[in-house]
């Protein structure tokens, strides 16, 4: 479980600076330059990234139990995952409606995967895993739409003073977000998260009775 830890604080940690402060990321790209910073931002990501999943395999050899919530919850939690993965490839998709109304798709996209997973995932190991990107993501978003508030007044030194003008979105782009992203979907459910994870989302779970 120290790996997983550690892996958490520091994948988290490095994409949280944002969260906590803004004017620290600023000073550190006006000091280091902006490639040395993404450089090592993106270093640091990988370096964690690396370690949590590494951690999190670890963890899984032995679990521990904490709850096991009713088969339809895996349901549920197939359908939330469906709506995550829409959102996150809504990220990449310019001029879609999902990133024109919700601004921050990626973020909500991570909060909708993290919450799926803890519907029917119950170990220790999950909750650390799942509830550390829940927690992150909740306050990921409230900080962006605190600087996007902080955009449309006019207080940030990026933003003109007016507010910002936002383009109308495009059905097509819309259209093209929700078939990547059910396309992406599909190929976890069917055969990725087996391939790569090790456990099938469709495997039904076998209750042991003594």
């Amino acid at each position: 479980m120290t790996w997983l830890i550690a892996g958490l604080l520091i994948f988290l940690g490095v994409h949280s600076i944002r969260i906590f402060d803004e004017a620290l990321r600023t000073r550190l790209v006006e000091r280091w330059g902006e490639k040395p910073w993404k450089g090592i931002y993106s270093l640091l990501s990988v370096l964690g990234f690396v370690v949590l999943i590494y951690g999190y395999g670890q963890a899984r050899m032995q679990p521990i139990p904490l709850y096991e919530l009713p088969l339809g919850f895996r349901h549920a939690s197939s359908l939330l995952v469906w709506f995550a993965m829409i959102l996150v490839i809504a990220a990449y998709v310019p001029g879609n409606w999902f990133k024109k109304r919700l601004r921050h798709p990626m973020v909500l996209g991570v909060k909708l995967w993290a919450f799926a997973h803890l519907l029917s995932n119950g170990t220790a190991a999950d909750v650390l895993l799942f509830g550390g990107f829940l927690l992150w993501s909740v306050a990921s978003f409230r900080a962006a739409r605190k600087r996007d508030r902080e955009h449309e007044a006019g207080l940030h030194e990026a933003s003109p003073a007016l507010g910002i003008e936002r383009p109308r979105s495009k059905a097509s782009a819309t259209v093209i977000a929700v078939v990547l992203g059910s396309l992406v979907w599909a190929g976890f459910l069917v055969d990725w998260h087996a391939s790569l994870i090790g456990v099938s989302p469709m495997a039904i779970p076998v209750q042991v009775t003594k």
